[in-house]
């Protein structure tokens, strides 16, 4: 039995198609900003229905929910900017070449081995002060953008702002164009996908807030300068399968050997390994609540997201992907195995 082609490819349709490839070419140069708009709406509502509650109008609850969520992470972006700039001038105004060349004479004390150790450390110097140069011309060159993005900016505030306000009317309008023998499909994705921001957010996010905060207590007692930063960038890391806060500790561990204070190397050692113990608690226990996504998944978001969408797409990569996954399991319960859940 043929299809008729015609019956699908009507003028209203043809001209549906055309409007849609469109208006998809004046939007995808900032499609970015408004997909992470309804990604941030989706934290935003639940704290502007609680400010709803007490002040009664709407709007303005958006707008201080949006304040007290948006607001930090500006502030946090700022703060990684300063220090990290801050840090890496330090590092290329002071001259490490001795200290790291009576390090490594302290280290070669105890090999049974000589080797060339003013190579060796004119080597470590020269690199370190290469990727310090790098990144703080990256740095440098991200602070200068930043006065060209207001678009974007004013963009993603926008999307927040009635992704928060007109969510459900959104979902509403997609919906009423659903058959109604598929409309049972497109609710159960939904609330999937719902399963998979809220596992997101608090599986993830917040696992990665609680670490940083014991990071940045733990650094700071220990003595470390920076104690904050190194905090916060463990807690970055964390949010990356691969990685979590090994980086770091690691690498205080070595710098306490190259220094030798033993002590604390062990100290910060032990740290860490408590770090990436009680993340095997915690995660679960907040994401096994929603949605089940194999880190796999997640890990290939993290990683390609920022390739993609810039800095953006490392919130929107696994997101997407993660979605994407729900979208197909539920089509794969509800059409390939008869309905039953497998």
């Amino acid at each position: 039995m043929g299809i008729d082609i015609g019956r699908y490819l009507s003028p209203p349709t043809l001209l549906i198609i055309f409007l849609l490839v469109i208006s998809l070419m004046f939007v995808f140069p900032v499609l970015n900003m408004v997909v992470l708009g309804a990604i941030l709406a989706y934290g935003v509502r639940p704290v502007a229905l609680k400010i709803q509650s007490r002040l009664k109008f709407k709007s303005l609850s958006i707008l201080l929910a949006m304040i007290v969520i948006l607001i930090p992470i500006i502030l946090l972006i700022v703060y990684i900017s300063i220090e990290l700039t801050g840090l890496i001038s330090g590092i290329l105004a002071s001259n490490t070449y001795t200290d790291i060349n009576s390090s490594l004479n302290a280290v070669t004390s105890y090999l049974p081995f000589n080797f060339d150790v003013n190579s060796v450390s004119s080597s470590i110097n020269s690199s370190l002060h290469e990727v310090g140069s790098y990144i703080l011309n990256y740095l440098v060159k991200f602070l200068r953008s930043l006065m060209n993005v207001t678009l974007d900016l004013f963009i993603l505030v926008c999307s927040v702002f009635y992704f928060s306000r007109d969510g459900d009317k959104c979902i509403e309008f997609i919906r009423s164009f659903i058959p109604d023998d598929s409309k049972d499909f497109f609710n159960t994705t939904v609330e999937s996908v719902k399963d998979v921001l809220r596992s997101i957010f608090y599986g993830h996010f917040l696992t990665s807030v609680i670490i940083g905060i014991f990071a940045a207590i733990g650094y700071s007692l220990l003595g470390y300068p920076y104690g904050i930063f190194l905090g916060v960038i463990t807690g970055i890391l964390q949010l990356i399968p691969v990685f979590g806060p090994w980086p770091i500790y690691w690498a205080l561990f070595f710098m306490d050997i190259m220094s030798g204070n033993y002590p604390r190397a062990a100290v910060v050692l032990i740290f860490g390994f408590f770090l990436s113990t009680i993340d095997m608690y915690i995660r679960p226990a907040l994401s096994s609540h929603y949605a089940d996504i194999h880190p796999f998944i997640l890990l290939i978001g993290f990683l390609s997201g920022p390739l993609v969408y810039g800095i953006v797409g490392f919130i929107v990569g696994p997101l997407i992907l993660g979605i994407t996954y729900t979208v197909l399991d539920n089509y794969r319960k509800q059409y390939l195995t008869g309905g039953d859940v497998v």
